[in-house]
């Protein structure tokens, strides 16, 4: 095997994992409040087009509007625990909420055009899409936001895959740093820091997607978003919570377009294959499943109170599953008017373009032509809107005892922060939240090291050769290997990245409930799917990489792999369905708020694997009442 060149990074006060928004959040915080710190920025791809706003963004869907007498963090905490099904952690959200305007007008400043509604330009406020989604011209959203990062930082490494966190050789439970290779050289990278802030993405292609053979790219959340920012903190030991809050959500058939422009500005609505109102028929079932308090249709019509997303999407699955299916986005009536018809175009062209070139190449011209919609398969992401993430303290004004830890968004390892998709409980924080959620994690992770926490890290050069040695084994697996195939591809001695990715989806679609079992499991299928789980494991330990490229596939399996099981783990452990739609228990079909109005919590241990399971008191900080 090729000795790959050991690039040491030493003395590092910040270390920020992963450059999406939450990472270029911490990176561009961490020098307002460390003017002396060294600050590192270690990313898989590169800073100007990565993360999940990479291809472009037409709505900021995180805005409170304080200063225009919108909205305030009160009212968003309420609209996020509604939707939730009451599964959030508030003391979070409100910090995020009280912040996200700044972190908005930031990116005005930085150049990002955010529309201005020609109805209150005396003003200067945005033009809204919805309660909390401002429009913006955002095909350049992430260059822009990486740039301010980067004039932060000391320096970015760009394409490096950030496989381990490191370990503190010195002092148990405390993280000193990542190590990882270049995907475009393959040299080994080590990072030494005091503190460390996973701003990764969260898990895309852990279900089956129902874009499968040469489509198999075309998912809804970002593809290269592998369950790193799960994978590396699972694997560190930090505690998990809500893991079994995936999203299950409505798009535009097989270009996964998103649907909440058209809804909020085209003002479209959807209809059953036979031109019928489907939605409100399946409101008494849902109401038996998960109670009034959850689903007050009548309160919806009079306050313009939200109906959980969950429980919107379950009735879409129950009309299919009724045979009267395909859902429909009716928008041959919006787009008679020109102007919502360029705007229904560019919402594709400047964020999916793969929606619109789909629409051409198929002969689908929404104007005379209702689209279809499905559900996409399910992902596991807790910046957008769902809960699941680490288990990280909030700050020290808001959060309860059992929330608080010393330091904000720090997770139960010391000197591991996180942000964006690493933070468990924080759901609607979006691009702007994650941005926000860095810039606090930043703060807090300077406190930290000025409070001198991160002080006499040691990291032992075993620990470093360890790592090295297992990062490449996959390498050293498929030249050994390659060798006893006598045709094809197939060997005895090994499996490629992409079989084993097929083979986890496969288990966590049939087993987890995924979309070909109309995301139905039970007790049973998750004993068993964990049962597989646990080979698969065995079985990753003859991956094998044909090359550089290869290895950080092998890598991301990894990661999903470790996301996905913690996801199985959570998925039994919450004996109800909280969330009709993104899931289904089927021996335990209703919301259960006597026995399981709690967080979940889980622990992995480092050394043996063992998962331990625990309930976490559901505090309501904000009251029901606007």
């Amino acid at each position: 095997m090729k000795a790959y060149k050991t690039i040491v990074e030493d003395n590092i006060d910040i270390l920020v994992v992963g450059a999406g928004l939450g990472g270029t959040g911490a990176a561009y915080e961490a020098r307002y409040w460390g003017q002396d710190k060294k600050i590192i920025i270690a990313e898989k791809a590169n800073i100007n087009r990565s993360g999940a706003v990479a291809q472009g963004l037409y709505a900021i869907n995180c805005y409170m509007g304080t200063r225009f007498g919108e909205n305030n963090p009160e009212d968003h905490v309420r609209y996020a625990r509604i939707d939730l099904m009451g599964m959030v952690r508030e003391d979070l959200l409100f910090d995020m909420a009280r912040h996200v305007d700044s972190a908005v007008h930031k990116f005005e400043e930085w150049g990002l055009p955010l529309m201005k509604d020609p109805k209150r330009e005396d003003i200067g406020a945005y033009m809204r899409e919805g309660k909390w989604q401002i429009m913006i011209h955002g095909e350049s959203y992430k260059p822009i936001v990486a740039e301010a990062a980067t004039k932060q930082a000391d320096k970015v490494y760009n394409r490096i895959m950030v496989t381990h966190l490191l370990m503190d050789d010195g002092k148990d439970n405390r993280v000193a740093g990542c190590v990882g290779f270049n995907v475009r050289t393959g040299n080994y990278h080590v990072f030494k820091s005091k503190a460390t802030i996973v701003g990764a993405g969260g898990a895309s292609n852990i279900f089956k997607p129902r874009s499968v053979g040469e489509g198999a790219g075309r998912v809804w959340y970002a593809p290269w978003s592998s369950g790193s920012a799960y994978g590396l903190m699972i694997e560190a030991g930090a505690k998990m919570t809500q893991m079994e809050n995936r999203i299950v959500l409505a798009r535009f058939k097989d270009g996964y377009g998103p649907v909440g422009a058209y809804f909020l500005h085209l003002k479209t609505y959807t209809q059953n294959a036979y031109g019928d109102e489907y939605e409100s028929n399946w409101f008494p079932q849902l109401e038996e499943m998960v109670g009034k308090r959850y689903l007050d249709t009548a309160a919806s019509h009079v306050t313009a109170r939200p109906i959980p997303t969950c429980l919107r999407t379950s009735a879409i699955i129950s009309e299919n599953n009724a045979g009267r299916g395909p859902i429909h986005m009716v928008t041959m009536e919006a787009f008679q008017d020109p102007h919502l018809e360029e705007v229904g175009w560019e919402n594709f062209l400047g964020m999916t373009v793969g929606q619109a070139v789909l629409w051409a190449a198929t002969d689908i011209d929404p104007k005379y032509i209702n689209p279809e919609l499905t559900t996409s398969e399910p992902y596991v992401m807790g910046s957008h809107a769902t809960g699941c993430g680490a288990w990280c303290s909030g700050p020290e004004d808001l959060s309860p005892e059992e929330y608080f830890w010393g330091y904000n968004r720090m997770t139960s390892v010391e000197g591991l922060f996180g942000a964006g998709d690493a933070v468990g409980g924080t759901p609607h924080a979006f691009s702007s939240g994650s941005f926000t959620e860095g810039r606090l994690a930043a703060k807090a992770a300077c406190k930290y090291i000025d409070d001198g926490k991160g002080e006499g890290i040691v990291v032992s050069d075993k620990q470093i050769a360890d790592r090295k040695a297992q990062i490449y084994q996959p390498l050293e697996t498929y030249r050994i290997g390659r060798n006893e195939i006598v045709a094809g591809t197939v060997s005895p001695s090994y499996i490629l990245p992409m079989p084993g990715l097929q083979r986890l989806q496969k288990i966590m679609d049939e087993y987890c409930g995924g979309v070909t079992v109309s995301y139905m499991t039970n007790d049973k299928l998750l004993n068993m799917g964990m049962q597989k789980m646990a080979v698969m494991e065995e079985d990753l330990d003859k991956l094998g990489a044909e090359d550089i490229h290869q290895l950080m596939r092998a890598w991301e399996l990894k990661h999903r792999h470790r996301t996905s099981e913690c996801v199985f783990q959570h998925t039994f452990f919450r004996k109800e369905t909280r969330w009709p739609g993104y899931y289904y228990r089927g021996d335990a079909m209703k919301l259960d708020d006597e026995n399981w109005h709690v967080l979940t919590v889980s622990h992995r241990d480092r050394t043996t694997g063992e998962y331990t399971m625990q309930k976490a008191p559901c505090y309501h900080l904000v009251n029901d009442e606007e």
